[in-house]
């Protein structure tokens, strides 16, 4: 049987949209089978490339998956830390983004990476490095930065804004994250999310909430 021949040439102009159909079809794939279970082979077909085309982008399959966590948690991040001009409530910012926050993670697609990137860390390290901080990790510096200026501004007492940023992120998923990752409920209602959020903003509020002025 003849060696197949693999083409690395440079990419051609249209590499932007060649390289998002390699990304489309590789999601695709590793949500449907797994890490492991996934192949180059596998992600070329569901891509509708060449395995030479495939391999111009990425040399393995970790780099590829690699690349589709940076991605995509990139872009959830960003969408989830898009906070109003300074000032404002700090209970109704917090409130707004833990619903956001706790919505994202919860979702189907969400759960379903959450599961393949934790099946594949033991292994490389590096995926779930990726994950955390492109992901939760920038969510929490840029909830942190928010943090500090309302302390700044005597709306809150926050002496650690990173550590009091990681403090409304955990209360807020915990329990209910937790549910749908390990399969106990499949869905939450708009409801159960409202309750969770609202009671980690209660909590974190006895915390962080300035002290008042000593009566007169």
């Amino acid at each position: 049987m003849e060696a197949e021949i693999v083409d690395r040439s440079p990419a051609q102009p249209d590499s932007g949209a060649k390289r998002r159909q390699v990304i489309d079809g590789a999601r695709a794939v590793f949500l449907n089978v797994g890490f492991d279970g996934a192949s180059m082979n596998d992600i070329a077909r569901a891509a509708g490339v060449s395995k030479g085309t495939l391999y111009a982008y990425f040399d393995s399959k970790e780099q590829l998956f690699e690349a589709l966590i940076r991605e995509e948690r990139a872009q959830q991040a960003e969408r989830l830390c898009v906070f109003p001009a300074e000032g404002g409530d700090p209970a109704e910012l917090l409130r707004d983004f833990g619903r956001r926050l706790l919505e994202m993670v919860l979702r189907p697609e969400i759960i379903a990476q959450v599961r393949v990137v934790i099946a594949a860390t033991a292994r490389f390290p590096q995926l779930g490095r990726t994950f955390y901080e492109s992901g939760p990790h920038y969510g929490i510096q840029r909830l942190a930065a928010r943090l500090a200026s309302f302390s700044k501004a005597g709306t809150l007492a926050v002496e650690d804004a990173d550590m009091a940023a990681r403090q409304f992120t955990s209360l807020c998923c915990s329990d209910l994250q937790k549910q749908v990752l390990f399969g106990v409920v499949t869905s939450v209602t708009a409801e159960q999310i409202e309750a969770a959020v609202d009671s980690a903003l209660e909590l974190f509020l006895k915390v962080y909430a300035p002290s008042a002025p000593p009566a007169a």
